[in-house]
């Protein structure tokens, strides 16, 4: 066998490939609605020609090939690096003796901001760490498919379908049509490929597996004579990790082969079934465990074997047939995904064409509302497929198809992690568990170190930007602009807070989400010091960086904003938490009144991104961190002079129309996200923010121009676009949360004596004059239903829950406020 590479997948799938005859217009059973996306032509690239499956604990990119199919295989904690690599690794933490010694740098750091002119430092090197075996997320290989039959293959198509959540390929090869059909199931913890020929002739499968280089001391062996077992490591040393592949067929045979490449491998086998129905089923996993995170395991991370629980799992479905797997399947996708919420903006499905062609078509501000209604479902199947695991979803989900990748796939916290879970609540997605259940576990036990040995502070805990899932919670060495971000956690307890918000799951609220609050709260209450630059009075944090801004300054607007919210969710959940701490609660709201707010109007209109007069009017940096009080926060949104505007003996009392013009100028000034890295993400945040303006032009053009810049025919967005890859799928999964926005708005507020405020069609654009909403979620344990045509509201039902904190509402549409009342349990009100 031939020495495998890298690239020989990829090329032998294209040559294999490229003669396939196609059909025109959309498949017989692709879905009459066209939610789903279709092509052909099998792929030939990872990321412009492949489709995503997943259930959160595996997942894989499949291209749909005929003779050979090549599908890369992910497992959600395969990582190199972390206590794997090296058993001393202490998530980027400084040592403890040299506590006294960085407060001594902090102090000094923080004097030189105040004393500077300008109020600005020029280095945090000092403070920083190397983060040495930080590791990265990495693909688990490929899985090779190959078919015996080598007739003329007519007839092709392929589609994922988004009702289901299932992976399609059909293709007529002689008399033969064959039809296979891929998912992962979530309820199964496995994924499945069926296989299925109409000729009565049985055709042969081979499926063998293509490792990643970086994977080491693999093993592709037989664990039976049906059964396909790899083990390997993710790095030298390195995790451990094991698939299992087992073919439900009496013809199954797994047998021994020469390995691929025995630099990489040291063993190899083939596992091979003929008939004209073959299902192969994997499962998989690695010894990870979050578990095994905290002091009390030496923060080892490192759970059991996966081997038994593997085949056990394997053992139990290999008499489970695949009509009943997919039966199971689709049952949980209705239940989670495509049943508890409907979104329809007045599409017409185009079925003639394949998405390529009708994306190749999209064109700026004209727009095409199928397109977008898709990419909306797309973007809540990406976040649905890869956070119901153990692990949260990261930069690209849970896909990956090399060892090492772009900012290693892992969670970036000053805006990426947010946005991908920003439409979660709102539209019904049961899928933020993993990521409150990833901060406890990961963050908290390593962060209370960094909170102390770092910043001094006996209380709480903290992260910083760039994490991995071995809890590196220090400021790793590099540019300050992105690295020196202690907000991290305070930015992720506005999810922590929602989930509260939106369910009113008390039970959870005792157990995870105030603890999570208030270890965030205590950090920040002992970070934020008396303003010595401007003497003020006020409490400011310092040093400071507006997240990947270059300065290194003091009361940095986004900061200020944050932890002034973070302060509001201590106070309105302290009752439900059953904390009896009356003293710190004092505290918060002692601090609260004091520190500055984060809102400052300067010398050409502008909000400050800092509270010193430092931006520059040609400023389109990617990032709008001084405007996350606008969206997806609430200080600007719901700006109330009377609790933001005094700080200190400043005394600035703006009104909240003063503010929003400000925040209009910044916004405008930030250009439209292509001057900067001309990424996706920072698109779909500034449409979010026109939309929370009001703005239904500009709202569109942005959406409209990420779409046409960012999205590829698989619609899958690319950070440039000139990449090549997906790096990031962020602007996928903030496309949902900024449709929304222009539908219906309910940013939170101060406290629950402030009426929360329910706008309907706030930014309605021309190209949606009708359409509807089911199922959409408000905070107060509302839900809403509404429908609209030629651009205006027809009817609104909300119902609260049974369970809700009473608060006043009022409804808004075009303006004017059409409806007000108190929530109580149960009740239904009508627009």
């Amino acid at each position: 066998m031939a020495t495998w590479s890298r690239r020989t997948p990829l090329l032998l799938a294209f040559c294999l490939l490229a003669t396939v005859d196609t059909v025109a217009g959309a498949p017989e059973g692709f879905p009459a609605s066209g939610n789903g996306v279709w092509d052909n032509a099998p792929g030939t690239s990872w990321a412009r020609g492949s489709y995503p499956i997943g259930n959160g604990y595996l997942a894989a990119m499949i291209p749909g090939g005929t003779t050979l199919d090549m599908m890369s295989l992910n497992l959600e904690s395969l990582w190199p690096g972390g206590p794997f690599q090296n058993s001393s690794y202490n998530g980027g933490n400084r040592k403890a003796s040299e506590r006294a010694s960085l407060k001594t740098e902090m102090d000094r750091i923080r004097s030189t901001v105040f004393s500077s002119s300008n109020g600005t430092a020029y280095s945090l090197t000092s403070l920083m760490t190397d983060p040495i075996n930080f590791g990265n997320y990495a693909g688990a290989g490929y899985l090779f498919t190959t078919v015996s039959n080598k007739d003329t293959v007519t007839d092709y198509a392929r589609w994922l379908d988004l009702d289901e959540a299932v992976m399609h390929a059909t293709w007529t090869a002689g008399s033969a049509t064959i039809d296979r059909k891929t998912f992962c199931s979530h309820p199964a913890q496995a994924c499945v490929q069926q296989t299925s020929s109409s000729a009565s002739q049985n055709l042969t499968f081979a499926y063998s597996l293509g490792p990643d280089p970086g994977l080491t001391a693999i093993d592709v062996t037989c664990l039976d004579s049906s059964t396909l077992q790899v083990r390997g490591h993710a790095g030298s040393p390195g995790m451990l990790y094991e698939i299992l592949f087992h073919a439900s067929s009496s013809t199954a045979s797994c047998q021994s082969a020469q390995p691929y490449n025995t630099s990489v491998a040291t063993s190899n086998a083939t596992l091979s079934a003929s008939g004209a129905d073959v299902t192969v089923v994997w499962v998989g996993n690695t010894e990870y465990s979050m578990d095994a995170g905290d002091e009390a395991h030496n923060f080892s991370f490192k759970g059991d074997d996966p081997h038994s629980a593997l085949a056990s799992r394997i053992s139990s479905l290999s008499g489970t047939s695949a009509a009943t797997l997919l039966s199971a399947h689709v049952a949980d996708v209705k239940a989670t995904l495509t049943g508890p919420f409907k979104l329809d903006l007045g599409q017409t499905a185009q079925l003639d064409s394949t998405t390529a062609t009708v994306l190749t078509a999209y064109k700026v501000d004209t727009g095409n509302p199928y397109i977008e209604w898709l990419l909306f479902n797309f973007g809540r199947y990406m976040l649905w497929s890869s956070s119901r695991g153990t692990l949260p979803a990261n930069l690209q989900g849970k896909w990956a198809h090399k060892f090492t990748n772009t900012w290693n796939s892992d969670y970036h916290v000053n805006i990426n992690v947010q946005m991908n879970l920003w439409s979660a609540e709102s539209t019904n997605l049961d899928v933020t568990q993993s990521v409150f259940d990833y901060m406890e576990k990961t963050w908290v036990p390593r962060g209370t170190q960094t909170a102390q040995i770092l910043y001094d502070s006996d209380e709480g805990w903290v992260t910083h930007d760039e994490v991995n899932i071995f809890g590196h919670t220090g400021m790793k060495t590099g540019t300050p602009q992105s690295l020196n971000y202690p907000e991290a956690n305070a930015w992720m307890m506005v999810h922590v807070w929602d989930h509260f918000d939106y369910t009113n799951d008390v039970s959870w609220w005792k157990s995870q989400g105030y603890p999570l609050l208030k270890g965030t709260a205590q950090f920040h209450l002992n970070k934020l010091i008396p303003d010595l630059h401007f003497n003020d009075s006020s409490l400011v944090v310092a040093p400071c960086n507006s997240p990947e801004q270059g300065y290194i300054t003091l009361g940095c607007a986004h900061a200020q904003q944050l932890i002034w919210q973070l302060f509001n969710a201590v106070e309105k959940g302290f009752s439900a938490s059953g904390d009896t701490d009356t003293d710190f609660l004092n505290a918060i709201r002692t601090a609260r009144t004091q520190m500055d707010k984060g809102i400052h109007i300067g010398s050409w209109g502008q909000l400050q991104e800092w509270k010193v007069d430092l931006d520059d009017p040609d400023d389109v940096h990617r990032h709008l961190s001084h405007l996350v009080g606008l969206y997806p926060g609430y200080a600007i949104a719901s700006y109330d002079v009377a609790k933001q505007g005094t700080a200190g003996s400043s005394n600035l009392s703006y009104t909240k129309a003063q503010v929003i013009d400000a925040t209009t100028i910044s916004l405008t000034h930030r250009g439209d996200g292509t001057g900067s890295d001309d990424a996706g993400w920072e698109k779909m945040w500034r449409a979010a923010s026109w939309a929370q303006l009001g703005n239904a032009e500009q709202f569109y053009h942005e959406i409209t121009l990420a779409i046409d810049r960012n999205f590829v025919a698989t619609l899958w967005s690319t950070y440039d676009p000139a990449g090549y890859e997906p790096v990031q799928i962020d602007a996928n999964l903030g496309h949902p949360a900024a449709v929304l926005n222009a539908l219906f708005q309910a940013p939170d507020v101060a406290s629950y004596d402030d009426p929360l405020i329910v706008t309907l069609l706030p930014a309605l654009p021309a190209a949606w004059p009708k359409g509807s909403i089911a199922g959409a979620r408000l905070r107060g344990g509302m839900s809403i239903d509404f429908s609209w045509s030629g651009g205006a509201l027809d009817s609104a039902t909300i119902t609260v829950a049974n369970s809700v904190v009473p608060r006043d509402v009022q409804v808004v549409v075009d303006g004017k406020v059409v409806k007000e009342f108190t929530t109580k349990a149960g009740m239904v009100q009508t627009i």
